[in-house]
């Protein structure tokens, strides 16, 4: 692999004595270390964070994503020996540092936040998770001065899920704005997926070793009429991390519904199973046999099999696909030549996990209710300190603030960088404050 590829935006890094580890376990250590990072800790994943001491968080979420991230590496090494040299490093840290870091974008309340966030940028250059992960990982966190983490080349490539800017992928047809934020209706205002035009410089520097033929190609997308248009191609990297995250998605964040009694046995049973038995796949019809019994089972050593069995069938299906191969595309890049993927039978099973968890728990009036709550506090939160923010900003945003002003950037991206880095309580305890009168009420100490 060249060494194009582990070079960094801020070429100085400090030399530290004895200091023998890879690139990719720098990057995965300063992710770990990153305030960002432990703030996944008090975010919202599926049930809501702060509700049972059990629910999986964002942060355990990314925890499993990085661990069957490294059991899908571990697989593609094994069966594709002949590539190992040329695509993947030695050790999983690479793919375990792209995994620990995905979600570190997400604001306060899940898609809630997301949608409230990218409603109040909608004039201002939008607002979307995974292109605020790659704003975070580049330029916020403080581990250099303007670059962020200062992460090799190739590990931004992989956190890259939609190498284009919100700019080019938004719908022309403009939803009609509400009279008040309470009418917001959430399906109008769901952000493309990209990245900020305000970090087109950092798209561009990872994307620079590109040819210009490979560039143009990996940065297509596919125009849709009536709806925001979407990217096609992901580098080899973040087709193994969104193939991790969709396993930890659709199987443990299935586990924790129904540990809790969240979904039914029938719904179970008619929606997961009856689906699973008609695919075309002796050894997945034998392992869903028994998984409702398993799973519903008094017995936590039964569930943790039958969950263990289920991921252990999604990770070791996963193979690479040359995307070159009898096809007009004619990537020269090997990092974005090859994908993970899974073949037609699994995926089919991936997508009955995930369609299930995302109408019988998602979808969910309670959690729904939860995501319009935090929807409304992110919204409201956002125009007040906006309205004046060298008041209400904390000293390190307003100095980020005035920079921007001074500099003739945009500073509403500074508020929204402010507010997405809030965690669900303390947007919450920030809201009473600002909101609620209350002479009885503690002061809390609002630090971020």
């Amino acid at each position: 692999m060249s060494d194009i590829w582990f070079e960094r935006q801020l070429t100085h890094v400090a030399q530290r004595k004895n200091d023998h580890r890879s690139p990719f376990q720098r990057d995965r250590a300063r992710i770990l270390h990153s305030a960002a990072f432990r703030r996944l800790q008090s975010k919202t994943q599926v049930m809501g964070s702060g509700q049972s001491d059990f629910y999986r968080t964002r942060l355990t979420h990314s925890l499993e994503a990085s661990q069957i991230g490294s059991g899908i590496s571990a697989q593609l090494r094994m069966k594709h020996p002949e590539l190992s040299k040329i695509l993947f490093p030695n050790e999983d840290s690479l793919i375990e540092s792209l995994c620990l870091a995905h979600d570190i974008g997400h604001p306060p309340f899940g898609h809630g936040g997301e949608v409230a966030l990218h409603f109040m940028m909608r004039d201002h250059g939008g607002f979307e998770g995974n292109g605020q992960t790659l704003r975070i990982v580049s330029n916020l966190e403080p581990f250099s001065e303007n670059n962020g983490m200062n992460l090799a080349r190739r590990t931004l490539l992989g956190l890259i899920k939609y190498p284009q800017t919100l700019e080019q992928l938004t719908s022309e047809q403009a939803p009609t704005i509400p009279a008040t934020f309470r009418q917001l209706k959430a399906s109008d205002w769901h952000p493309p997926k990209g990245v900020y035009q305000d970090d087109i410089d950092t798209l561009n520097w990872i994307l620079s070793p590109l040819s210009h033929s490979d560039k143009s190609l990996f940065q297509q997308i596919n125009v849709r009429q009536n709806a925001h248009s979407k990217t096609i191609y992901k580098s080899l990297d973040c087709s193994i991390m969104e193939l991790a995250d969709d396993i930890a998605y659709g199987i443990h964040d299935l586990e924790d519904a129904i540990v809790t009694g969240v979904v039914r046995r029938e719904d179970f049973e008619q929606q997961v199973i009856n689906k699973l038995q008609k695919i075309d796949d002796s050894w997945l019809q034998q392992l869903s046999k028994p998984l409702t019994e398993q799973l519903f089972s008094h017995k936590t050593y039964q569930q943790k099999e039958a969950i263990g069995g289920l991921v252990n069938y999604l990770i070791t299906a996963i193979t690479l696909v040359d995307l070159n191969e009898n096809s007009p595309i004619q990537f020269e890049e090997p990092l974005l030549r090859y994908n993970a993927k899974h073949p037609k039978t699994a995926q089919q099973a991936l997508q009955i996990f995930k369609d299930f968890v995302y109408d019988f728990v998602i979808k969910r009036t309670e959690i729904q209710h939860h995501e319009y709550r935090g929807q409304q506090i992110v919204m409201e939160l956002f125009e007040a300190l906006a309205s004046d923010p060298l008041r209400l900003l904390p000293k390190n945003a307003q100095q980020r603030y005035t920079y921007a002003v001074e500099n003739n950037l945009n500073s509403y991206r500074v508020i929204a960088d402010y507010v997405s880095g809030m965690t669900d309580d303390f947007a919450t305890n920030l809201y009473q404050s600002l909101f609620v009168p209350s002479n009885s009420r503690s002061h809390h100490d609002l630090h971020l």
